[in-house]
Protein backbone atom coordinates (compact mmCIF):
# COMPACT_ATOMS: atom_id res chain seq x y z
CA UNK A 1 0.00 0.00 0.00
CA UNK A 2 1.40 3.37 -1.04
CA UNK A 3 2.16 5.69 1.86
CA UNK A 4 -0.03 8.77 1.97
CA UNK A 5 1.77 12.03 1.34
CA UNK A 6 1.62 14.46 4.26
CA UNK A 7 1.65 18.16 3.51
CA UNK A 8 3.47 20.54 5.85
CA UNK A 9 1.97 23.97 5.18
CA UNK A 10 3.81 26.84 6.83
CA UNK A 11 2.33 30.17 7.85
CA UNK A 12 4.31 31.81 5.06
CA UNK A 13 2.79 29.43 2.49
CA UNK A 14 -0.69 29.94 3.88
CA UNK A 15 -0.39 33.72 3.64
CA UNK A 16 0.83 33.46 0.02
CA UNK A 17 -2.17 31.42 -1.14
CA UNK A 18 -5.13 32.95 -2.98
CA UNK A 19 -7.50 34.67 -0.51
CA UNK A 20 -10.55 32.45 -1.08
CA UNK A 21 -8.45 29.28 -0.84
CA UNK A 22 -6.89 30.52 2.41
CA UNK A 23 -10.29 31.45 3.84
CA UNK A 24 -11.77 28.04 3.06
CA UNK A 25 -8.69 26.22 4.35
CA UNK A 26 -8.64 27.89 7.77
CA UNK A 27 -12.42 27.99 8.15
CA UNK A 28 -12.87 24.28 7.44
CA UNK A 29 -9.73 23.34 9.41
CA UNK A 30 -11.50 24.60 12.55
CA UNK A 31 -13.94 21.69 12.17
CA UNK A 32 -17.65 21.05 11.78
CA UNK A 33 -19.96 23.37 13.69
CA UNK A 34 -23.67 23.82 14.25
CA UNK A 35 -25.38 26.04 11.71
CA UNK A 36 -27.10 28.89 13.55
CA UNK A 37 -29.70 30.97 11.74
CA UNK A 38 -29.82 34.41 13.38
CA UNK A 39 -33.09 36.31 13.24
CA UNK A 40 -33.18 40.06 13.91
CA UNK A 41 -35.36 43.08 13.22
CA UNK A 42 -34.22 46.65 12.55
CA UNK A 43 -35.64 49.66 14.39
CA UNK A 44 -37.59 50.57 11.24
CA UNK A 45 -39.20 47.12 11.08
CA UNK A 46 -37.11 45.26 8.47
CA UNK A 47 -36.65 41.55 9.27
CA UNK A 48 -33.24 39.99 8.75
CA UNK A 49 -32.09 36.38 8.69
CA UNK A 50 -28.55 35.15 8.14
CA UNK A 51 -26.45 32.04 8.60
CA UNK A 52 -23.60 31.80 11.14
CA UNK A 53 -21.29 28.85 11.75
CA UNK A 54 -19.45 30.46 14.65
CA UNK A 55 -21.72 29.80 17.64
CA UNK A 56 -19.64 29.46 20.81
CA UNK A 57 -20.71 28.08 24.19
CA UNK A 58 -19.37 30.52 26.78
CA UNK A 59 -20.92 29.15 29.96
CA UNK A 60 -24.05 27.77 31.57
CA UNK A 61 -24.14 29.86 34.77
CA UNK A 62 -25.52 32.17 33.41
CA UNK A 63 -26.27 30.59 30.02
CA UNK A 64 -24.19 32.53 27.48
CA UNK A 65 -23.48 32.03 23.79
CA UNK A 66 -21.03 33.93 21.61
CA UNK A 67 -21.25 34.68 17.89
CA UNK A 68 -18.20 35.70 15.90
CA UNK A 69 -18.99 38.45 13.41
CA UNK A 70 -16.72 39.47 10.55
CA UNK A 71 -15.06 42.94 10.58
CA UNK A 72 -17.50 45.83 10.49
CA UNK A 73 -15.78 47.31 7.42
CA UNK A 74 -19.04 47.05 5.46
CA UNK A 75 -22.65 47.33 6.63
CA UNK A 76 -23.56 44.31 8.80
CA UNK A 77 -27.33 44.29 9.16
CA UNK A 78 -27.38 41.55 11.80
CA UNK A 79 -24.80 43.27 13.99
CA UNK A 80 -26.51 46.65 13.65
CA UNK A 81 -29.92 45.22 14.48
CA UNK A 82 -28.59 43.40 17.55
CA UNK A 83 -26.90 46.56 18.82
CA UNK A 84 -30.06 48.60 18.32
CA UNK A 85 -32.62 46.18 19.77
CA UNK A 86 -30.40 44.08 22.08
CA UNK A 87 -32.54 41.16 20.91
CA UNK A 88 -32.04 38.29 18.46
CA UNK A 89 -32.96 34.66 17.92
CA UNK A 90 -30.88 31.56 17.24
CA UNK A 91 -32.57 28.90 15.12
CA UNK A 92 -31.37 25.36 14.35
CA UNK A 93 -32.65 23.79 11.13
CA UNK A 94 -33.02 20.24 9.88
CA UNK A 95 -30.61 19.28 7.11
CA UNK A 96 -33.36 19.37 4.45
CA UNK A 97 -33.21 23.18 4.55
CA UNK A 98 -29.54 23.34 3.51
CA UNK A 99 -30.05 25.27 0.25
CA UNK A 100 -32.38 27.84 1.77
CA UNK A 101 -30.07 28.32 4.76
CA UNK A 102 -27.02 28.82 2.54
CA UNK A 103 -28.88 31.36 0.40
CA UNK A 104 -29.29 33.70 3.39
CA UNK A 105 -25.53 34.37 3.17
CA UNK A 106 -26.16 36.40 -0.01
CA UNK A 107 -25.86 40.19 0.34
CA UNK A 108 -29.43 41.35 0.04
CA UNK A 109 -30.41 45.01 0.21
CA UNK A 110 -31.07 46.41 3.68
CA UNK A 111 -34.83 46.58 3.08
CA UNK A 112 -35.01 43.08 1.54
CA UNK A 113 -36.12 40.37 3.99
CA UNK A 114 -34.05 37.20 3.77
CA UNK A 115 -37.08 35.38 5.15
CA UNK A 116 -39.08 36.37 2.09
CA UNK A 117 -36.20 35.88 -0.36
CA UNK A 118 -35.38 32.33 0.78
CA UNK A 119 -38.83 30.99 1.67
CA UNK A 120 -38.51 30.90 5.45
CA UNK A 121 -41.41 32.07 7.59
CA UNK A 122 -40.86 34.66 10.35
CA UNK A 123 -42.54 33.71 13.62
CA UNK A 124 -43.09 35.90 16.68
CA UNK A 125 -43.49 34.22 20.05
CA UNK A 126 -44.72 35.89 23.26
CA UNK A 127 -42.82 39.12 24.00
CA UNK A 128 -39.77 38.45 21.81
CA UNK A 129 -39.33 41.39 19.40
CA UNK A 130 -37.06 39.44 17.04
CA UNK A 131 -38.37 36.88 14.53
CA UNK A 132 -37.84 33.16 14.92
CA UNK A 133 -37.70 30.82 11.92
CA UNK A 134 -40.98 28.94 11.96
CA UNK A 135 -39.39 25.93 10.21
CA UNK A 136 -36.60 25.61 12.83
CA UNK A 137 -36.45 22.51 15.04
CA UNK A 138 -34.91 24.37 17.98
CA UNK A 139 -35.45 28.10 18.66
CA UNK A 140 -33.62 30.23 21.21
CA UNK A 141 -34.48 33.76 22.32
CA UNK A 142 -31.35 35.80 23.10
CA UNK A 143 -30.60 39.11 24.85
CA UNK A 144 -27.42 41.03 24.06
CA UNK A 145 -25.05 41.31 27.03
CA UNK A 146 -21.71 42.43 25.60
CA UNK A 147 -19.86 43.26 22.37
CA UNK A 148 -16.13 42.46 22.26
CA UNK A 149 -13.83 43.89 19.59
CA UNK A 150 -10.90 41.63 18.67
CA UNK A 151 -8.08 44.02 17.80
CA UNK A 152 -5.80 41.53 16.04
CA UNK A 153 -8.15 41.04 13.06
CA UNK A 154 -11.06 43.47 13.71
CA UNK A 155 -13.62 40.70 14.20
CA UNK A 156 -16.39 41.10 16.77
CA UNK A 157 -17.77 38.69 19.36
CA UNK A 158 -21.45 39.15 20.16
CA UNK A 159 -22.20 37.77 23.62
CA UNK A 160 -25.81 37.03 24.48
CA UNK A 161 -27.72 35.42 27.31
CA UNK A 162 -30.42 32.83 26.72
CA UNK A 163 -33.89 34.14 27.57
CA UNK A 164 -35.97 31.15 26.48
CA UNK A 165 -35.45 27.85 24.63
CA UNK A 166 -38.16 26.31 22.46
CA UNK A 167 -37.34 22.63 21.86
CA UNK A 168 -39.39 19.52 21.00
CA UNK A 169 -39.68 17.21 24.01
CA UNK A 170 -38.27 14.32 21.97
CA UNK A 171 -35.02 16.25 21.42
CA UNK A 172 -34.33 16.72 25.15
CA UNK A 173 -33.00 13.81 27.22
CA UNK A 174 -33.74 13.44 30.93
CA UNK A 175 -30.17 14.44 31.83
CA UNK A 176 -30.39 17.68 29.83
CA UNK A 177 -28.60 16.46 26.70
CA UNK A 178 -29.95 18.03 23.50
CA UNK A 179 -30.25 15.52 20.67
CA UNK A 180 -29.02 17.15 17.43
CA UNK A 181 -30.10 14.31 15.11
CA UNK A 182 -30.40 15.46 11.48
CA UNK A 183 -29.67 19.10 12.31
CA UNK A 184 -27.65 21.06 9.77
CA UNK A 185 -23.90 21.44 10.35
CA UNK A 186 -21.26 23.43 8.49
CA UNK A 187 -17.59 22.73 7.84
CA UNK A 188 -16.56 25.91 6.09
CA UNK A 189 -18.02 28.59 3.87
CA UNK A 190 -20.03 26.29 1.63
CA UNK A 191 -19.72 22.69 2.88
CA UNK A 192 -22.56 21.17 4.90
CA UNK A 193 -23.03 18.01 6.97
CA UNK A 194 -25.56 16.34 9.25
CA UNK A 195 -24.97 15.02 12.76
CA UNK A 196 -24.68 11.38 13.79
CA UNK A 197 -24.87 10.14 17.39
CA UNK A 198 -21.97 7.89 18.39
CA UNK A 199 -22.25 7.36 22.15
CA UNK A 200 -22.69 9.09 25.50
CA UNK A 201 -20.02 8.40 28.12
CA UNK A 202 -20.01 8.84 31.93
CA UNK A 203 -18.20 11.73 33.60
CA UNK A 204 -14.48 10.99 33.39
CA UNK A 205 -12.52 10.61 36.63
CA UNK A 206 -8.88 9.65 37.29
Amino acid sequence: MEEEEILAISLETIMETEKLFRTKLINSLAGIRQVAMIGTKSKDGHENLTIFNSLIHLGAHPPLFGLLSRPNSVERDTLRNIKESESYTINFLDKKFVKEAHQTSARYAKNQSEFEATGFTPEYVANCSSPFVQQASIKIEMKLKQILNIEINSTIIIIGQIVKVHIPEARLAEDGLVKPDDLLLSGGLDAYYSSEFITQLPYAKP
